[in-house]
């Protein structure tokens, strides 16, 4: 069996790659047909796209990264996300947290420019996945603030939290998501929206400055993985097994090597002898 590959090549990116996602939805046009046929309702006309937008409000100044950050005429801003098992486990992607930080830098990022509370904007945080994020069958699951006690009394704060099943085969959905669905998981071209997409995606293969600037991402992921962070992935290992987790467990979950998870469980036993 052939080594599997960290990155794609650029001419195999689909737009269910989180760099040609990002390209593709630039166009105003297109990301407005995508978020209205995925949220089944009007959306204003897009007034702001920006694709893998960084905010640096952590610690260490590390950038939150988001993949279209978009705002429309009505003032409602659409965080839209592209999400991919990568061979990892539910449990390492955590998109419950994910969504709740994603959001918060929605809100510091809108607060930071002098604005108050009182006037945060509505803002929808989606996440288009290509497995079924919490295995209960559904083509979408829309989470809103809301109380426990009272039934049917929401907190109204102006947030959604949108995760959408790509993967879903039910009938009761519209056909044109349903379409959506089907280009994003198998390529195929069956309406105007995805002919759409499809050309966008074949055009953006031969842009040379795409190309040019993911052959740049591409060197860095690779390097990343193959010599850096050697630090952040030990720790992470030992937090695991301190927690219970087996190496066997852990290479299964993180996809690391048996050799560095085993090293650090010998490191760890060493240090409590």
């Amino acid at each position: 069996m052939g080594k599997q590959k960290v990155v794609k090549d650029f001419d195999e990116l689909e737009f269910r790659d989180d760099f040609m996602f990002g390209k593709v939805m630039e166009d105003r046009d297109l990301c407005r047909g995508v978020l209205e046929c995925l949220l089944q309702e009007p959306v204003g006309e897009l007034e702001e796209v920006q694709t893998q937008k960084e905010f640096r409000y952590t610690v260490d100044g590390k950038p939150i990264r988001l993949d279209v950050y978009n705002r429309d005429s009505e003032g409602i801003v659409y965080d839209a996300e592209m999400h991919n098992m990568n061979n990892k486990s539910l449990e390492f992607h955590q998109l419950p947290r994910r969504s709740r930080f994603y959001q918060s830098a929605i809100d510091i990022d809108f607060m930071d420019r002098g604005s108050s509370y009182r006037d945060l904007p509505e803002s929808k945080v989606i996440f288009m996945c290509t497995f079924d994020p919490f295995m209960r069958g559904e083509s979408r699951y829309t989470f809103r603030e809301c109380c426990r006690e009272v039934n049917g009394l929401e907190l109204e704060d102006g947030t959604e939290k949108i995760f959408f099943n790509c993967t879903y085969e039910g009938e009761d959905i519209p056909d044109r998501c349903k379409k959506l669905y089907d280009y994003i998981e198998n390529g195929n071209v069956t309406d105007v929206l995805t002919g759409k997409i499809h050309e966008a995606v074949i055009r953006g293969r031969k842009n040379q400055a795409w190309r040019g600037q993911y052959m740049k991402e591409r060197i860095i992921r690779m390097d990343m993985y193959d010599e850096g962070r050697e630090d952040e992935r030990e720790e992470m290992i030992f937090d695991m097994l301190k927690r219970g987790k087996t190496v066997d467990e852990i290479v299964d979950f993180c996809g690391y090597p048996y050799e560095l998870v085993e090293r650090v469980e010998k490191n760890m036993l060493a240090s409590v002898e």
